[in-house]
């Protein structure tokens, strides 16, 4: 991007370069998308994910992200190409961000290329896996964002871990070191009951996977994001004998999930 002229305005300013038609931003959505940040007096870049190629993905939410972002890209459409000014205010105030070389007076400009949108109505999408395996739980293929069905056999649980896709996606595949945003739920294997659930919270939720259970991190690993996946994880490979406090999940349980592998971050 060209140096700035002039003196930057002293509220955010917003222009839609390319208006895309994919689905619309709405407040603390996750976005994924590629940006450049520049300064505005000196034209300095200070972050790039083109570069990186790597996308960000991150919650339009406050905390997560500078206002000036919720600002400017909130009611815009996956596909956009936005160009923002930034002022101190709406960015990172008096105190600048010294570790990015961002003095607290500098007026910042972001090009953003939102690539797609996410929230508590977001499924996996791709395509349906056959599953012929009556030994093992059956998982609905609804994509309509609502909580899929699990139908647990009366059967013994496997003792190994189980991790097949349900709908198969076509993104990048997750890695052990990955971070994924996702939406889950999770049953006990011996009754059925839901335990936890992204879908009852109505909130997507984001880890890595060098730090949850290893069932999770083994499961996933390996997987395509857009995929739907059901995860069955043994004991030895879930709580053991030392499940959370008031999880509602007894020790030595098997525990069982469909898991939407949305984004990796």
């Amino acid at each position: 991007m060209a140096k700035g002229s002039g003196d930057p305005s002293k509220d955010v300013a917003v222009k839609t370069v390319i208006a895309g038609s994919g689905k619309t931003v709405a407040e603390n959505d996750y976005i994924q998308a590629n940006y450049l940040g520049q300064v505005w007096d000196t034209a300095k870049v200070f972050d790039n994910s083109y570069d990186r190629k790597t996308p960000l993905v991150i919650q339009l939410a406050q905390g997560s992200i500078i206002d000036g972002w919720r600002y400017a890209l909130a009611g815009k459409k996956a596909g956009s190409r936005v160009l923002m000014s930034v002022p101190p205010t709406w960015g990172y105030g008096k105190q600048g961000n010294s570790q990015a070389g961002i003095k607290g007076t500098d007026t910042l400009v972001f090009v953003v290329d939102i690539q797609n949108t996410f929230n508590a109505k977001s499924s996996a999408q791709g395509k349906d896996v056959a599953q012929g395996d009556a030994k093992l739980p059956k998982v609905g293929t609804n994509t309509d964002g609502k909580a899929p069905s699990i139908d647990v056999p009366k059967t013994a649980a496997p003792t190994k871990l189980v991790a097949n896709y349900v709908i198969e996606g076509d993104g990048d595949v997750v890695k052990a070191d990955s971070s994924v945003l996702v939406q889950y739920k999770g049953v006990l294997w011996d009754t059925g009951k839901e335990f936890d659930s992204t879908y009852s919270r109505s909130a997507l939720t984001s880890f890595s996977l060098q730090q949850v259970v290893k069932g999770w991190s083994q499961g996933l690993t390996g997987k395509k994001v857009g995929s739907r996946v059901l995860i069955v994880v043994p004991p030895k490979l879930g709580y053991g004998d030392s499940p959370p406090s008031g999880s509602g999940i007894e020790k030595d349980s098997t525990l069982v999930f469909s898991v939407d592998i949305l984004a990796k971050m």
